[in-house]
């Protein structure tokens, strides 16, 4: 349900709340301090009658929280980030960001399309990765409605110009979080472009569902992935073309495996994988289709997040890149393997691979990535 109650951009100290029947998800609206320049940000937290809560602020569509019950009912936030919204851009780390243009990497930050190739910024060593300098985890959402009701949900937009960061295109950009009393939060882009461009978004949400205050990292976490396939890379990390079967590599996780297990394998060096995981997953059935891609077991708490997509693959990164430098939620310091990354999502460097699904969007065309993380607890 896409329709709701629309606000203008609140000044005031609480939340404006939307309810609805007993027992219904509802939303509610506040202010959510503010970034350096001074520039207000706001946020809305869904919740349901489980005890399930989702904060998501305008900066960047951000997941800001993500709180879900263990097997005793403590409620705890599964989602890496920081306390405040200023942090997000004066440490970037894309913690539970939208992603865009295009999420991933784009070989030497090059793409040629219908003859003219484009040029955009190298933010990861030699390459382009998750929109540039300014991608949409750094840019401000609008909050176009709110709404409660069997399913609490929110819907943000942000219009990027033509050239933004050197993509072609007026791209008009959307996405939907909706909270149900199944525990599920469904998360849906959109996009509509002006003229032909690439278009690859998704959420970089890193999970922990031992739970913050467990204080835990993820390798004792069982993964799933529902893939017999990946692309393989090479050091920079971008694709080589192949296509490559999983079994018989650290990233067969085709049954419940500890994460733990597979970082610790020495055929990593095989894979260049270098220190952790960092690869595409091809997703097994139709793309386009609501389909199982992942599951993810914490044996501690007992949570189980069961995620669903409709795109042809899936990024699973394992927060390689987190070096006890970073200072998150509850002074916590982050480090490698604190968090897993599931991103749905089109194969990196598609626009360079003419055999991959193809990432392009044309004018009168919809672009759609959807997908559901939905939680549980192990019987």
């Amino acid at each position: 349900m896409r329709a709701g109650l629309s606000f203008s951009i609140l000044g005031l100290a609480m939340a404006a709340i939307l309810t609805g029947p007993a027992g219904a998800a509802t939303a509610s609206r506040a202010p959510f301090g503010k970034l350096a320049d001074g520039t207000p940000v706001e946020a809305v937290t869904l919740t349901n009658s489980k005890g399930m809560t989702v904060r998501i602020m305008t900066q960047g569509a951000t997941i800001q929280e993500l709180i879900v019950p263990d097997r005793n009912g403590n409620k705890d936030d599964v989602a890496l980030g920081y306390d405040t919204a200023a942090e997000y851009l004066a440490k970037p780390q894309y913690f539970g960001a939208s992603i865009g243009r295009y999420a991933n990497r784009i070989a030497k930050g090059k793409f040629t399309l219908d003859g003219k190739t484009y040029t955009l910024a190298t933010n990861d060593g030699p390459n382009h990765l998750h929109g540039g300098l300014k991608g949409f985890d750094k840019r401000m959402w609008k909050i176009d409605s709110v709404s409660s009701g069997a399913t609490a949900q929110v819907v943000m937009s942000y219009v990027s110009a033509d050239m933004e960061e050197g993509y072609p295109g007026e791209l008009h950009a959307s996405v939907t979080y909706a909270l149900n009393d199944n525990n599920e939060l469904h998360i849906t882009y959109n996009a509509t472009t002006n003229k032909p461009t690439v278009v690859n978004l998704t959420n970089h949400n890193f999970f922990n569902l031992a739970g913050l205050k467990a204080g835990k990292d993820v390798q004792d976490e069982r993964l799933t992935l529902d893939a017999t396939r990946f692309t393989p890379v090479d050091k920079t990390l971008i694709p080589t073309g192949k296509i490559a079967a999983v079994a018989g590599t650290p990233l067969d996780f085709r049954k419940p495996t500890a994460i733990g297990a597979h970082l610790r394998d020495g055929r990593f060096d095989q894979i260049q994988i270098g220190r952790g995981i960092d690869h595409n997953f091809i997703i097994d059935g139709a793309p386009g289709t609501m389909r199982h891609a992942a599951r993810l077991e914490d044996p501690s708490s007992g949570r189980v997040l069961d995620l669903l997509v409709t795109s042809p693959a899936l990024q699973v990164y394992s927060g390689n890149f987190l070096d006890a430098t970073v200072t998150g939620k509850g002074g916590r310091t982050y480090r490698q393997t604190d968090a897993l990354v599931m991103e749905p999502q089109v194969y990196p460097d598609a626009p360079n691979h003419p055999d991959f699904p193809s990432a392009r969007l044309d004018p009168g065309k919809t672009y759609t990535n959807a997908f559901i993380y939905r939680f549980s607890i192990a019987k």
